[in-house]
């Protein structure tokens, strides 16, 4: 289960991928991740899911990471007396909080929220964008639009807010009983919808209570205004570009990608790429040409992960779709190119010891015949340290909790290995020499780069870096104690 490259893979599971047999298949051909949609299936189901992708991950002998997706809170109108209705450019549409079933002259919006933050001007689109609205005039209970770009609108079609920071939480009710039912289950990360400011992540984070690493997912113009105060609260970052798609011009998309992942990586911190990105893939065996440059882009321009939606939840091909995006990271990670836009997008950062150490050991992989980076990671802070650099060499993360090994398989580059725990640094060496070995990684004739803390088993306390023979003959005679 030796991985060939350095982006992960996350697969959604669903109807199309319910049962053991697809499950595992999915993990070998490459998902390391698997995405749990709360916004779809009972506790029950997903309760299922979970154990089956633990024993998946015992069958295998290799950690898997399980994300837990929040829904976030739900904004849609209100039902319509005939079902439907056709919108036109100049038409006037109210909306309101009364329950009447609406016709094409007004409907209800059941959001007192949304009222009590619009002002004459902002914009409402419903429908995924495809109908757009302009607010001419407002109250606490109701607002008079125009029809800017007309459609047919329907029952319960979604809104979307993007002029206006709402005050509304990032964690509905539903969100909290589903956030506290995943994490009492024991998934390895919860990703927040709806994330308008950093305090959305400091509420769920509080929730959560280190029982799982919490990921804000970037979705409105409010959230990559406030990016990096909310990228600092966070342990990590979804780009999901289907919401920013439609709340921002879709030409401002892929700019804002770019920046995300950059500072994401200056941060340490992981970031997925999400949203249609093999979308044809859901009835078709075989991709588009525009959807593979999509993959591959965000795979040049340094993420951390990739991620299948409704292609491995419920397509036609969930298999397929894995191996696309695992054959389309081969390609691009064996080309030239991609390597010098890695290295060039590296951030200088040697702010601390860790930092240090870190840099070093990729320097020392980059000027000698070194075979792979292992470092020891109790909290799993190196390895991020670590992955950070986008080093040459593999990385292997050694650690004792399995907590971590399975929340670092979200990280670029990152082959996770769960050891006892080690007293002395000899041994501590014998055994990244081991894994190595063991991994494919090296033979007994090469050389290793081992970073570590002393005294070990102690968060945050990477100080030593050794170069060290595979052979453990010599590191017994070498190795100080």
């Amino acid at each position: 289960m030796r991985r060939l490259r350095n982006v992960k893979i996350v697969a959604t599971l669903g109807p199309a991928s319910n049962d053991y047999e697809m499950i595992r298949a999915l993990a070998e051909a490459g998902a390391d991740v698997f995405r749990l949609n709360m916004s779809h299936g009972e506790h029950e189901e997903i309760r299922v899911r979970h154990e089956i992708i633990r024993k998946v991950e015992t069958d295998l002998g290799r950690p898997i990471a399980i994300l837990a997706d929040l829904q976030g809170p739900k904004l849609r109108v209100g039902k319509f007396s005939s079902g439907a209705h056709d919108l036109e450019e100049g038409d006037k549409l109210r909306l309101d909080l009364d329950p009447t079933p609406g016709d094409s002259k007004r409907v209800q919006l059941p959001h007192p929220e949304i009222f009590a933050a619009l002002r004459p001007g902002a914009n409402l689109l419903v429908n995924d964008g495809k109908i757009r609205l302009q607010v001419e005039d407002c109250g606490e209970d109701f607002a008079n639009c125009v029809v800017i770009v007309g459609g047919t609108i329907s029952d319960r079609k979604g809104v979307n807010v993007p002029d206006v920071l709402l005050p509304l939480a990032a964690l509905s009710d539903k969100d909290r009983k589903d956030l506290e039912f995943t994490c009492e289950l024991g998934v390895d990360w919860v990703a927040l919808s709806f994330v308008q400011r950093p305090e959305d992540m400091v509420e769920a984070k509080q929730l959560v209570n280190g029982r799982a690493a919490v990921l804000a997912k970037i979705e409105k113009p409010s959230a990559v205004e406030n990016f990096d105060d909310i990228l600092a609260a966070s342990d990590g970052i979804m780009v999901a570009r289907g919401d920013l798609g439609v709340e921002l011009p879709v030409h401002a998309v892929p700019p804002i990608q770019k920046r995300l992942i950059r500072k994401c990586r200056a941060a340490a911190k992981p970031v997925i790429v999400a949203t249609q990105m093999l979308e044809s893939m859901i009835e078709s065996p075989m991709p588009t040409r525009a959807e593979v440059s999509d993959v591959a882009t965000a795979i040049y321009e340094g993420a951390d992960a990739i991620m299948l939606s409704a292609e491995s939840a419920a397509g036609n091909y969930p298999i397929e779709a894995v191996t696309t995006m695992h054959n389309v990271a081969m390609e691009v990670e064996n080309d030239d190119t991609y390597r010098s836009i890695i290295d060039a997008s590296r951030s200088a950062s040697k702010d601390t010891v860790a930092d240090a150490i870190v840099s070093a050991a990729r320097e020392i992989a980059e000027t000698t015949n070194v075979k792979a980076i292992v470092c020891y990671s109790e909290s799993g802070t190196t390895a991020s340290l670590t992955a950070r650099e986008r080093p040459h060499v593999p990385i292997i993360a050694m650690t004792s909790r399995r907590k971590t090994a399975r929340k670092l398989c979200l990280y670029w580059g990152m082959h996770c290995v769960i050891t006892g725990e080690v007293e002395r640094f000899k041994m501590a060496v014998v055994n990244a020499a081991r894994a190595a070995r063991t991994a494919g990684f090296a033979t007994e004739k090469d050389m290793i780069v081992v970073t570590a803390g002393i005294p070990f088993n102690q968060p945050g306390s990477t100080n030593i870096l050794r170069v060290a023979p595979c052979d453990e003959r010599l590191i017994f005679n070498t190795d100080p104690e």
